[in-house]
């Protein structure tokens, strides 16, 4: 089964007894590489640092030579009391389960039918797990992107984030979001919510963030749309449904980025960009940009605890170093 790499843990290993540990084990942030004959599998970096506000609640894996002939990309953000399980029961069950999708659509293979029935067939994982670990009020987020020849596909639960990072034809640094972050302030999403009976406000004391509430009930107060988990809200307009896309890969795209809102809340996609640019080398790119997130966090937020913060990096292409003219 190759090798597994482990970077930057800082999570619980309370609960071992609820999941069955597949591949990746119990670490926060994994590396794993298959070995496959005349498959250039490329170079990546994963990293994942706890915040300041308890058990890292974050899982994060990068597999090369997943399918035999791309790479997987995921990262999970957990909340709610059970978030550190939830996020990697998922990080270690989501990736096997969306491998026999793959091979059973092998021929057609149709990504957003793919993705869709891989998705909402974890959260029903998680949901026969009630007995052991109530997750009426707990998810995560689920950003996962795999590649497959020149295509990348990508489906997104939430507000973790997909970017793909290159240079135009003059040089520049160029960014394209592969994913929507979706949250209650999106109006289609608050739509969808409230047609269901859901309600959708902000806190007086934080007037900038919506959230999801019951109808009669100032609860969960869930500051996404789309989540695994969260059962309290499934019938009220938070889904499972994943947003998918396709993305074709181009001789100037360098490198695909993934990250927790623990980066996106205080970086821009721009910023992480030149962050990666600067890296030294591939392997330390994913951790330049965690502890670049974390500077940020204290310097912008002095006041607050710095948040769960998690990067994967898959490099796709020889990096050409252009200078940033932002």
């Amino acid at each position: 089964m190759g090798f597994c790499f482990c970077l930057s843990s800082g999570g619980s290993t309370d609960g071992n007894q609820i999941y069955e540990i597949k591949d990746y084990g119990q670490e926060n942030a994994v590396l794993h590489s298959e070995q496959h004959d005349h498959v250039h599998q490329g170079f990546g970096s994963v990293s994942s640092l706890a915040g300041g506000k308890g058990y890292n609640q974050d899982a994060a894996v990068l597999h090369l030579g997943y399918g035999t002939e791309g790479a997987l990309c995921g990262v999970f953000d957990g909340h709610g009391e059970k978030g550190e399980l939830v996020s990697k029961i998922v990080r270690n069950q989501l990736p096997s389960l969306l491998s026999g999708h793959m091979n059973n659509h092998s021929v057609t293979r149709d990504w957003k039918l793919i993705f869709e029935t891989t998705f909402l067939l974890m959260d029903k994982r998680i949901l026969k797990l009630k007995n052991t670990l109530d997750c009426s009020s707990s998810g995560t987020t689920a950003v996962l992107a795999v590649t497959h020849g020149n295509q990348v596909m990508v489906a997104n639960l939430g507000d973790s984030r997909a970017v793909m990072i290159g240079t135009s034809e003059n040089g520049e640094i160029k960014v394209v979001q592969l994913t929507t972050d979706l949250k209650p302030s999106v109006p289609s999403e608050a739509e969808r919510i409230r047609k269901r009976n859901g309600r959708v406000l902000a806190l007086e004391s934080e007037p900038h963030i919506q959230r999801v509430w019951l109808p009669h009930e100032n609860r969960p107060g869930l500051a996404m749309s789309r989540a695994l988990g969260d059962f309290a809200l499934k019938s009220y307009g938070v889904i499972a449904t994943p947003q998918v896309s396709t993305h074709q890969i181009t001789s100037r795209d360098q490198f695909l980025l993934l990250a927790s809102d623990g980066v996106w809340d205080v970086l821009s996609n721009e910023e992480v960009a030149v962050v990666v640019m600067k890296s030294e080398n591939e392997a330390g790119a994913a951790n330049a940009v965690t502890e670049a997130a974390a500077n940020a966090w204290r310097q912008k937020y002095p006041t607050v605890k710095v948040d769960d913060i998690s990067v994967v990096c898959l490099f796709l292409n020889k990096r050409l170093h252009p200078q940033p003219r932002m």
